[in-house]
């Protein structure tokens, strides 16, 4: 049986936005205040995917993340219980600083919550992954239009036909995040995107997503469903998301992610990237 949510599913009590700072973001998130997803927020800075896992696990997940680089770019990994990542924020708490996230139970969501405080144990590794909303900063400034942004959604994700390399019990199809795109603009942000591989690179696939295994192009797996209109083109990156699809199929006793779309908000500027 699911557990019993700890948040209140109820929309952003304070305003933040793109030029809000990381820092404002996580104490928002911390307190309570932020239950929103993040994309175009806090532009500038690096957010990172979540994956927390019994220690007992972490090294063939490390490996996992090294053999699948593109969808699963690896961009810090805490010591053993620490609620922090060293690298990525000067006051972050991995515990309540994301403003959703999922417990998972034998491969099984059983809960969406807000705060892990009460989850927490010593034995658990946080890996924190690249995500494509960093990369939307750089497509914005180069005035390509994002839809999902404009129209205040979360991202559309796709699970797809593509395989992961697996390692233990870590397998499982890579997710994908979609924008769609004028042709013009798919061609820049091609080559905006391949210069920032920690935060998936270039897409993978554009165009036909049956190609990809999606049925559905109105239906994401995750995240919220936007138009494609006749003169664009689905344009499909790799999505840290993937390993909560790998989650599913190892199905570990207990672990935690970021909810999709609800990312740690590091201290991390794009620029370095």
């Amino acid at each position: 049986m699911p557990e019993t949510p700890t948040m209140p599913h109820a929309p952003r009590s304070i305003s933040l936005t793109a030029d809000s700072t990381a820092l404002e973001v996580r104490l928002a998130a911390r307190h309570g205040d932020f239950t929103g997803h993040t994309s175009g927020v806090a532009s500038a800075h690096v957010q990172v995917n979540l994956a927390i896992l019994p220690a007992a696990l972490a090294d063939d997940f490390r490996r996992f993340c090294e053999l699948n680089p593109v969808p699963c770019p690896l961009l810090g990994v805490s010591e053993p219980g620490s609620p922090a990542i060293p690298g990525l924020g000067q006051d972050l708490d991995i515990r309540t600083d994301v403003p959703r996230y999922h417990i998972w139970r034998n491969g099984e969501r059983v809960s969406e919550v807000t705060d892990l405080r009460a989850y927490w144990r010593d034995d658990l590794v946080t890996f924190a992954l690249g995500c494509s909303f960093s990369f939307e900063h750089a497509l914005l400034a180069e005035g390509i239009p994002l839809r999902h942004v404009s129209e205040g959604r979360n991202v559309a994700m796709y699970r797809t036909n593509i395989p992961t390399k697996p390692v233990g019990v870590f397998s499982g199809p890579t997710v994908v995040s979609m924008r769609p795109l004028k042709a013009a603009d798919a061609i820049r942000a091609v080559q905006i995107t391949a210069r920032t591989p920690q935060v998936h690179g270039a897409p993978i696939h554009i165009g036909d997503p049956a190609l990809i295994g999606i049925s559905d192009i109105n239906q994401p797996d995750y995240g919220d469903a936007v138009a494609v209109h006749d003169d664009e083109l689905p344009v499909f990156w790799a999505c840290g998301v993937t390993p909560q699809a790998a989650i599913v199929a190892a199905r570990p006793a207990f672990c935690i992610t970021h909810a999709p779309g609800y990312m740690l908000v590091t201290d991390k500027l794009n620029s370095e990237l």
